[in-house]
């Protein structure tokens, strides 16, 4: 990467950074492009060659932080869920992202407040950043993998993604209905039923 790219880099990453310091502590209604732009220390032009408008880095910033929780799990399983079968991979992941909204809770708040099917499926395909993971390779890859075939699976994770989201966030953050540990049992039974629907039996 030459100079000019990497200063521009630089910039673009100043600015998520900025961005999302203010969404989680001020709020995305009350946060301007002008505070972000002068907590950065760039010209307010200089904001609209990254992104079309606040929307549009707040859609980034999710798509990055998603992609970055995943990245993050990928990275301390390493090889253990190698040799797993399909479903246990997939629980192992979810599992490890829980655990690290668990631990940032403000970043929870965040990403499930802003998230959309359409948004986190840009996330797991077309990530934001050099360093950020393309999931849905390796959800495809997993899936390739598995002995079985699956019937719709971009429909599978959808249902599966909705239903961690919603149950963690009340979990998580107000401990309702149930502790995070005694609810995991209880979601990753469901995760596998899921799973077992969408699953391609031998008589098919």
């Amino acid at each position: 990467m030459g100079k000019v790219d990497l200063n521009k880099k630089l910039k673009e990453n100043s600015l998520l950074k900025t961005a999302f310091e203010f969404f989680t502590t001020k709020g995305f209604s009350k946060t301007s492009i002008t505070d972000i732009v002068n907590k950065a220390g760039v010209a307010k032009g200089t904001f609209y060659l990254y992104f079309k408008d606040k929307y549009d880095i707040r859609n980034k910033l999710v798509s990055h932080k998603s992609s970055q929780l995943f990245k993050t799990a990928l990275s301390e399983l390493g090889d253990s869920i190698n040799d797993l079968p399909f479903e246990e991979k997939l629980i192992r992941i979810i599992d490890n992202i829980i655990n690290q909204l668990n631990n940032n809770q403000s970043l929870l708040t965040f990403i499930s407040k802003n998230l959309s099917w359409g948004i986190f499926k840009n996330a797991i395909t077309t990530p934001v950043s050099e360093d950020d993971v393309n999931f849905s390779e390796v959800y495809y890859k997993m899936l390739s993998e598995a002995p079985n075939g699956f019937r719709d699976p971009e429909i599978m994770l959808f249902m599966i993604i909705e239903l961690v989201s919603s149950t963690c966030y009340s979990v998580i953050l107000y401990k309702e209905p149930c502790s995070l540990v005694e609810l995991k049992p209880y979601l990753y039974s469901s995760i596998r039923l899921i799973i077992s629907q969408h699953e391609k039996k031998a008589k098919d």
